[in-house]
């Protein structure tokens, strides 16, 4: 008997078991070019079309921001109310449908007690503390054409990139990265206006020490964790449609997580940093840390930095990554979470379309997939709901 006929699919069949969570329905009030949107669905993948500057991007939008953050444009909250609202307010409620039943998630800009706009969450109607309350019920990831440009780009770019998929999950390690950063430009000032204020910058330089050795090891973690979840979802001989990207990290502290204790990393970083005092107040800034990291991609069979390669082999890349994340997510989280993927179907050629629809399905996550021509995801069969998006209203499409 063949063996492989008879062994579980990993993707389909991970070891741990993972609820299935998706959108139920969407409402949203003077967000973008939507004065007001209710739409309900069914659970099935969603695939919006319609001409550039319709509003599909803008729903995409609405959903990333059931994730902690600016969202997947990264844009001032202000900026994205409706301009004929007003105030500058916006709402964007979703309904999940999970396993253990409905529940209710909102966030929007919304007048304070002072009547200044603030950024609000609401839980099944009560109001949460932060935004990072969200990742206890839903996980969002996304691709949008913005994110194409990452291999060749700055390395702040792909830092920032990695930290979201840390930040995926682990939800408190974007208040490491802040804070790490807030002590970071403390030390910076201190430097150049009270550089023999020792105690003060010992203090600071010793809570620099803790947040950075604790970042870097999460970013290791999630890069060794993502090469393990490429092997599974893409093969490591790159026979699949999606070549097997492999992952590895340019920073000092990063080289260390798995070598030494993190209490070494610490002192090590630590040391590093009084000794650099005078480079970094003649350079102006800190020379050294997790805020230099840069992520490393390669396309695996060819062993070619992913850089050299070629737009569509670069796109491939990113699709294969974030598709791995998804998987590494929903095994981590025990659910799966919601995958966005603004106009990708259209630089894919046919056969890694149809792959990519088959890998979403063997996900078993919901994804929300944009275009402009609704022919090209006919092979999505009954497998997708397909939506009309003209000026901020959504027909559905027979």
């Amino acid at each position: 008997m063949n063996n492989a006929s008879t062994c579980p699919d990993p993707i389909a069949h991970p070891a741990r078991s993972v609820d299935k969570v998706t959108v139920a329905s969407i409402n949203l009030v003077d967000f973008r070019n939507y004065a007001s949107l209710h739409l309900r669905l069914e659970g099935k993948h969603v695939v919006l079309t319609g001409a550039n500057g319709s509003g599909k991007t803008n729903l995409l939008e609405a959903i990333s921001f059931l994730s902690p953050g600016r969202g997947l444009r990264r844009i001032a909250y202000p900026e994205i109310a409706r301009e004929q609202s007003g105030e500058g307010s916006w709402a964007v409620s979703v309904t999940l449908d999970t396993p253990s039943g409905e529940i209710k998630l909102g966030t929007g800009l919304q007048p304070g007690p002072d009547g200044n706009l603030q950024r609000r969450i609401r839980i099944n109607g009560a109001t949460a503390k932060s935004a990072e309350s969200l990742s206890d019920h839903v996980s969002v990831l996304w691709l949008t054409p913005q994110m194409d440009s990452l291999f060749i780009g700055a390395a702040s770019e792909r830092r920032k990139w990695l930290d979201r998929m840390v930040l995926a999950i682990d939800k408190t390690h974007g208040t490491r990265v802040n804070a790490f950063e807030r002590a970071m430009r403390q030390r910076n000032r201190l430097l150049e206006d009270a550089p023999r204020e020792t105690v003060w910058l010992d203090g600071i330089e010793t809570q620099m020490a803790e947040y950075g050795a604790a970042i870097a090891a999460a970013r290791a973690e999630l890069v060794s964790l993502l090469n393990r979840s490429l092997s599974i979802l893409h093969g490591e001989d790159g026979s699949t449609a999606f070549p097997n990207a492999v992952l590895d990290l340019d920073g000092v502290l990063e080289g260390e997580a798995f070598s030494r204790p993190s209490v070494e990393s610490e002192e090590h970083y630590l040391s590093a940093l009084r000794q650099s005092r005078p480079r970094d107040r003649a350079a102006g800034r800190t020379l050294i840390g997790p805020h230099r990291t840069d992520l490393l991609v390669r396309h695996g069979p060819k062993d070619m930095v992913a850089a050299k390669c070629s737009t569509g082999e670069q796109k491939a890349l990113l699709l294969g990554i974030v598709l791995a994340h998804s998987h590494l997510v929903a095994e981590r989280a025990g659910r799966t979470p919601l995958v966005l993927l603004d106009e990708v179907a259209a630089h894919l050629d046919e056969s890694r379309r149809l792959a990519l629809f088959d890998l979403l399905d063997r996900l078993g996550c919901q994804a929300f997939v944009t275009g402009t021509d609704n022919r090209i995801f006919l092979p999505l069969g009954e497998r997708a709901e397909r939506f009309n998006v003209s000026c901020g209203t959504i027909e559905p499409l027979e």
